[in-house]
């Protein structure tokens, strides 16, 4: 039972059209509380100011506190003044009321409150379901055997001439908490459980060696392979059941705290990444090992992430995907993380922007670099332009991509993984030229 809740859609069909509604006849009834002109003038006062304010409040979260990790989308800046509008006329109606009017207005607030989350929720689609919302994973337990502790050299023919898909393959990957778990020890760092992605080709006996993609999600958010492995599941079947095997990750920690994908007073975060999840999956992972058919893949926070590491690490990935990437660490608070994290030294911040790196560290022999952003992103777009930019100053064999009508949200990392899978694909090996 509690599984099945858990599951429930929040972005579309019965249960948030009948969250919606129930939410339009309960403001439509606080509403109509009086037929006189007096009223209605009241109420459209009320209802005027109780969206300033909303929009005022989140005015303050977004610029001020950082509580979202950067900019919001369009709409979220309706959803709030609607929603702070609808507490106000609840409100008002509290006064000079009956009983059972005073009741349904004092079930109104959380209510609307419930219907702009959703409704934001929605917009973003990155939580499908009730228990992503709530952070609590429904992804069962994968089991995995070591494989060889030496394994044999990388092969030199592509898999997409060697393999030959069996007989009773499965038609879709799998996604699940690897087990054993990847751990921490060496940078202590309070990192998430992971999420683990087994394409088609992974799932067999005799399975070939596929290469590995380390990603990162967004700020605030999870560490969930579902998206990543939707777009996988279609390439893997047009390609014979192969793709990458993916560990998604969490740098975060606190999904509502940024430790910059760095070693700071706020977390080892790069530590993590470099000592304790990359030998982890190499070492439990049946995966190619060169750098060029290793990728560090990110979305938004994440994005920032793998164009950080990508340029750092080139000796260890050979490829980086970068979906609309925020620009470097803490780019949008980048006054207060100079002053609060690098105390005011203002080289030693710059010297860990991804740009930077890649300037210092250019030529890049072998490193191909995919930066992608939804058409209708402006607040990420001019961003990843500027890393695209240094990548390929840097020498990096990159490639931008807009992806066609898409925002900050889904659509964004969909069209953006969509887009960068096309490019590294052949890279990789798991598909013609």
């Amino acid at each position: 039972m509690w599984d099945f809740l858990l599951r429930v859609n929040v972005v579309d069909g019965p249960f948030i059209i009948t969250v919606y509604v129930l939410a339009a006849v309960v403001f439509v009834y606080l509403l109509g509380r009086g037929p006189w002109w007096g009223w209605i003038l009241t109420a459209l006062v009320v209802l005027i100011v109780g969206a300033i304010i909303g929009a005022g409040v989140l005015w303050w979260a977004v610029n001020v506190l950082d509580l979202f990790g950067g900019p919001v989308n369009e709409a979220t800046w309706w959803w709030v003044p609607a929603a702070f509008a609808g507490f106000a006329l609840a409100v008002w109606n509290l006064w000079y009321s009956r009983w059972w009017r005073k009741l349904v207005a004092l079930l109104a607030i959380p209510l609307f409150a419930l219907t702009a989350l959703l409704g934001i929720n929605a917009s973003y689609g990155l939580d499908p379901t009730l228990g992503s919302i709530l952070g609590i994973s429904t992804a069962g337990t994968i089991d995995l055997d070591d494989p060889d502790a030496t394994p044999s050299p990388d092969p030199i023919e592509p898999l997409y001439q060697t393999w030959t898909p069996p007989a009773g393959m499965p038609s879709v990957g799998a996604i699940g908490t690897p087990r054993p778990a990847v751990p921490n020890s060496n940078s202590d760092f309070p990192a998430r459980p992971a999420q683990l992605y087994l394409p088609p080709a992974a799932l067999v006996p005799d399975a070939p060696r596929l290469p590995l993609v380390i990603m990162m999600m967004g700020q605030p958010g999870d560490p969930d392979a579902s998206f990543i492995g939707q777009v996988l599941d279609e390439y893997a079947a047009r390609n014979g059941g192969l793709a990458p095997i993916v560990l998604v990750v969490d740098q975060l920690g606190d999904p509502t705290e940024d430790p910059l994908c760095l070693d700071t007073e706020l977390g080892m975060a790069e530590t993590y990444i470099m000592q304790d999840v990359v030998p982890w999956a190499r070492q439990h992972l049946d995966v190619l090992q060169a750098p060029r058919f290793t990728t560090v893949a990110g979305y938004s926070n994440g994005g920032g992430c793998a164009a950080y590491f990508g340029a750092k690490y080139p000796e260890v990935f050979g490829n980086i995907l970068s979906v609309s990437p925020v620009e470097y660490a803490g780019a949008e608070q980048s006054d207060e993380v100079l002053g609060t994290v690098f105390h005011g030294d203002q080289a030693a911040y710059d010297a860990v922007k991804p740009a930077n790196v890649m300037a210092s560290k250019a030529p890049y022999p072998d490193t191909t670099a995919v930066f992608t952003v939804g058409e209708n992103d402006a607040a990420f777009g001019p961003g990843a332009q500027r890393l695209a930019d240094a990548a390929l100053q840097a020498g990096m064999a990159t490639t931008f991509f807009s992806v066609p009508g898409a925002d900050h949200g889904v659509s964004g990392l969909l069209g953006g993984l969509d887009a960068g899978f096309e490019v590294l694909y052949p890279r990789l090996g798991l598909s013609a030229p």
